[in-house]
């Protein structure tokens, strides 16, 4: 079959965007297309241009024998900046207010539309960084984890509060909740990660940020490294939090009770550099 120029580009496109962060040789699209290479390079430039101009991501070129493009997701601030409104927005009903100044977010983390632009947004932070796997601890960060996995194009490990029989042998260790001060327990199967995988960790709402740091003395348990930290709501924690370094996109300043109300600033995504302006 002979492909039209028209159809390469849109099925190109739909290829690239389908498979982020993995090199694609251009013998590829030249034996899909049964097309020479200079017209495969000539529609991934028109491809290139397009991304970069409508802000979708970049589009690598690696030369050599076993070169080829990789297409890297990227968010311009404008777009973090909506997904950070339409966020406060969302969460600034008084109705979300819960016992012990949590928030109400299940119904969020549901959306799978949101959800897909909160992985986006987080995946273009750690575009530059090299990312094995995302973790999460059961149950609320999953949702997240899957949405920046899905982005980065790596596997998704979860942590579980207690050890299940599908999980086979286990890792487990015990740490202390930043806010509670309570003994915790983290359980991982031991074929969830392999040696010397580096690993973003993930979860949905970060007070004094013990979970965090469970889930970094798991990742040396298997041997691997930290690579970074995303959270979609942090608390203002007076006692400081025991997180040194994280990227989060709202922070949830203060809540009153006693007239329902809920005061939400911008994470510190940009102070930490997490898009280009």
């Amino acid at each position: 079959m002979k492909w039209k120029r028209s159809e390469r580009l849109v099925d190109m496109t739909c290829h690239l965007l389908e498979n982020p962060h993995k090199l694609i040789p251009l013998t590829f699209f030249s034996e899909r297309y049964q097309a020479a290479k200079s017209s495969i390079s000539e529609d991934l430039t028109i491809v290139k241009e397009t991304f970069e101009e409508k802000n979708t991501g970049k589009l690598i070129t690696v030369s050599g024998a076993a070169g080829g493009v990789k297409f890297i997701p990227k968010v311009a601030e404008n777009e973090v900046r909506d997904v950070m409104k339409s966020l406060m927005a969302e969460l600034g009903h008084s109705d979300r207010l819960l016992p012990g100044g949590y928030l109400f977010m299940t119904d969020l983390l549901g959306d799978p539309r949101l959800m897909d632009r909160v992985g986006k947004v987080f995946a273009s932070a750690f575009a530059e960084i090299e990312i094995d796997a995302i973790m999460t601890v059961a149950t609320k960060g999953i949702p997240i984890a899957h949405a920046i996995a899905r982005h980065l194009n790596v596997p998704v490990v979860v942590v579980r509060r207690d050890s299940k029989v599908t999980e086979g042998p286990t890792v487990s260790i015990n740490y202390v909740s930043g806010s509670t001060r309570r003994i915790q327990t983290m359980v991982l199967s031991k074929r969830s990660m392999k040696n010397g995988q580096k690993v973003l960790i993930t979860d949905d709402f970060m007070r004094a940020g013990g979970t965090m740091i469970g889930m970094k003395n798991l990742l040396e348990e298997f041997n691997c490294e930290l690579a970074g930290v995303a959270v979609l709501v942090e608390s203002d924690y007076p006692h400081g939090v025991l997180v040194e370094d994280y990227l989060s996109l709202i922070k949830l300043q203060a809540v009153n009770e006693k007239d329902r109300t809920i005061e939400l600033a911008e994470g510190n995504y940009f102070q930490k550099g997490g898009t280009e302006t």
